[in-house]
């Protein structure tokens, strides 16, 4: 090969290795070519419509594919309220999706009126949100608390004797709640606290009617027609008193564990009906109010209800 092409030759790979460092794209520097099909007018067309999904009234976390779609309805949108389906996921309906899911196909309400928006706003402060018909507890600032009352401990938050009260099962919670009815200080069992004052006034009124179910310990042996005897009425100083359901559950030689639901409220209305009956109580459990149980739930704990409780509770007494 001759000089001449020997130099030729190098500076055509000179050229082409310079070729090559030119088109090489520094980290973080956009690249100048266009996806195919996309012309700079569509590049730019599309940054618009992206800066546009930004400002006080879009929330990246909360925007799906159908956010606003769906079948219009006349509910007036919150000024600064939040979003229907992140006001359910709060209050523990489920997740967002599944909340979706539900105002989507119509199972979700406001104030009455169903909402098949998912981008709809609210003011769950104010506003009633109900999902199949029941309400669902939105506000934050609303306490349910269930609490296994021990033998001993007195039904008020402070005595002047210093007994023990519920007040010392509750700490710094104890002050702000109302407790929905009372239990003797020698029973036990499920007492329910909040600060819904709505609530927990129609739980307690006996208007409402809100069932109530007891473990007692009795004198036995328990006859095959106490149930009958006790359902039909017995005769108290007050008036006739009746249960609404009763059943033996365990028969101990000479005494048996019975259990009795009704949905009065008089004062030491289990024992008195029992007693009159002729088997006095030795030991009273209560182990259930309306929808919510005792359960596991351990003496002088507490546990919050459940969503599904207090929509429950609500639906009992008609709000």
């Amino acid at each position: 090969m001759t000089r001449a092409g020997s130099g030729r030759q190098r500076d055509t790979q000179r050229g082409n290795e310079g070729g090559a460092r030119a088109g090489r794209r520094a980290p973080g520097q956009p690249s100048a070519s266009l996806p195919p099909g996309l012309s700079a007018a569509d590049l730019a067309r599309a940054k618009a419509a992206a800066a546009s999904l930004s400002g006080p009234d879009f929330d990246d976390d909360d925007w799906t594919a159908a956010d606003g779609g769906g079948e219009r309805d006349s509910l007036t949108d919150v000024p600064g309220g939040v979003r229907l389906q992140k006001v359910l996921a709060a209050a523990g309906v489920g997740s967002r999706r599944y909340c979706e899911e539900l105002i989507g196909e119509g199972r979700v309400e406001v104030d009455g009126e169903v909402v098949r928006r998912f981008g709809a706003r609210v003011d769950p402060q104010h506003q009633i949100i109900r999902v199949d018909g029941k309400r669902i507890p939105v506000r934050e600032d609303l306490v349910y608390i269930a609490l296994n009352k021990p033998a001993g401990v007195l039904t008020t938050m402070s005595d002047s004797r210093g007994r023990p009260t519920m007040a010392d099962l509750l700490g710094d919670t104890a002050e702000r709640l109302f407790h929905v009815g009372r239990l003797d200080l020698d029973t036990e069992g499920l007492m329910l606290l909040m600060n819904d004052g709505d609530l927990a006034h129609r739980l307690a009124h006996p208007r409402f009617g809100v069932p109530k179910t007891y473990l007692a310990e009795v004198s036995g042996p328990v006859p095959k027609d106490l149930g009958r005897q006790l359902i039909t009425g017995v005769e108290l100083e007050d008036g006739v008193a009746s249960a609404d359901r009763f059943r033996v559950v365990e028969r101990l030689g000479t005494r048996a564990l019975v259990e009795i639901t009704l949905h009065e409220g008089r004062k030491h209305i289990v024992k008195r009906m029992l007693a009159t009956a002729g088997h006095p109580v030795s030991r009273l459990v209560r182990t259930q109010v309306g929808p919510v149980t005792l359960g596991s739930l351990r003496p002088g704990t507490t546990r919050r209800l459940s969503t599904k409780e207090v929509g429950e509770l609500y639906a009992a007494v008609g709000l």
